[in-house]
């Protein structure tokens, strides 16, 4: 009698704690300033999410990935709805509409939206088979990609939400790519994007005037921050500017855990969340993050692993999902935090303090699960071809 195989991943695991203990720690230093009564307040909610989203992560592995497949669409449905609430509903706050409040807790549809995308849009490349399309039928597929992506995007970014808008156009694009779409499409894609980056860049150095009118005076102010973070040392600059004071201070070993100057007194903002890398990097130095940065490889390097393995074209396209939504994330947070990105509002995945991220963090490591579970091996091979 055969046992029955259980649905966790024990590599996936290691890392995942390895990366919660790296968040505890960091939010119960950074988080003083926010809850002098209760130093542990963040700390113990934070320990809820993670209870709950492994939950979530478990109950996510029992079901059967390719069961999904037929009914995306109404994740899809699902999270178009709440986002339309959020219009409605939603509550504010740093001038952001992106949370609906169920009292006992805040939920942003947009980090769910993001997953049911990923799924949906798999479903769609799935469906497409595995070899090569041709230009015509490449066409029609790419155009139902694009509709259904710009959709939530609309409403995201009217929330405003730019980083979460660039993370799901990220992944979509990485979705593409490895796709049986016909290269003239993907080339197309690619030459439309750099054209639009180059008009950027060039508007910005050369029609300001033009993108003062018509681009939101908060978005510029962001770019301006990061560009010059001292000459903006009142507004945007000033995250970046102290962040970058607190890393560098933290040099190979760091300062010590709750010794951090700039964390301490307070010149990081929300430096529980968006910031956390740079409390990792004054207290812990370069020997801290550095590790940080390793386990984020692992875990990035074993979903690879899992997406190869895979057996289901499904299974294989939701794992690439995954890798764009988690390295999207955590290149722009750490990138923003030492002034190679702008700043934005993502959080560091599984790190930073929040509900919502690390919920549908976790539901994503889920469906990797499954695809692990799932995936059957040979003993000549991988004899099964995807199909």
């Amino acid at each position: 009698m055969s046992q029955k195989k259980l649905p966790i991943d024990y590599t996936l695991l290691f890392l995942l704690f390895g990366l919660f203990s790296f968040g505890l720690l960091a939010i119960y230093s950074g988080s003083g300033q926010y809850a002098a009564d209760d130093p542990t307040y963040f700390i113990k909610r934070q320990l809820v999410f993670i209870v709950i989203g492994l939950i979530a992560m478990m109950v996510v592995a029992f079901v059967d990935f390719e069961l999904l497949e037929k009914w995306t669409w109404l994740f899809y449905l699902a999270g178009i709805m709440m986002l339309l609430a959020v219009e409605v509903i939603g509550i504010e706050r740093n001038g952001s509409q992106r949370w609906l409040d169920f009292r006992f807790i805040e939920l942003q549809p947009s980090e769910f939206m993001k997953i049911f995308l990923v799924m949906h849009i798999s479903a769609l490349l799935a469906k497409a088979g595995k070899y090569r399309l041709g230009f015509k039928e490449s066409l029609f597929v790419t155009f139902k990609i694009f509709a259904y992506t710009a959709i939530p995007l609309y409403l995201i970014l009217n929330q405003p939400d730019l980083g979460t808008t660039l993370m799901i156009l990220f992944s979509v694009v990485g979705l593409i790519l490895i796709s049986s779409l016909s290269l003239k499409i993907i080339a197309i894609i690619i030459g439309t994007g750099l054209l639009g980056l180059g008009t950027v860049i060039y508007l910005f150095l050369y029609q300001i005037e033009f993108l003062e009118t018509h681009v939101p005076s908060h978005q510029l102010a962001r770019i301006y921050g990061w560009l010059d973070p001292q000459g903006h040392s009142q507004g945007f600059g000033y995250q970046l500017q102290q962040a970058l004071l607190g890393i560098g201070s933290g040099q190979l070993s760091g300062s010590g855990y709750t010794d951090g100057y700039q964390v301490q007194s307070g010149r990081i903002p929300e430096a529980h969340t968006d910031f956390i890398f740079a409390v990792i990097g004054e207290e812990f130095g370069f020997i801290g993050t550095s590790l940080l940065v390793i386990f984020f490889f692992l875990l990035i390097y074993r979903i690879i692993t899992i997406a190869f393995q895979a057996n289901s074209l499904f299974g294989v396209y939701l794992c690439i999902g995954v890798i764009g939504l988690l390295t999207f994330q955590i290149f722009q947070n750490i990138g923003m935090t030492i002034g190679l990105m702008p700043i934005t509002g993502l959080a560091l995945p599984f790190v930073s303090y929040g509900g919502s991220a690390l919920l549908t963090n976790m539901l994503a490591i889920g469906l990797v699960t499954s695809v692990h579970l799932r995936t059957k091996t040979y003993m000549f091979g991988n004899e099964e071809s995807i199909e």
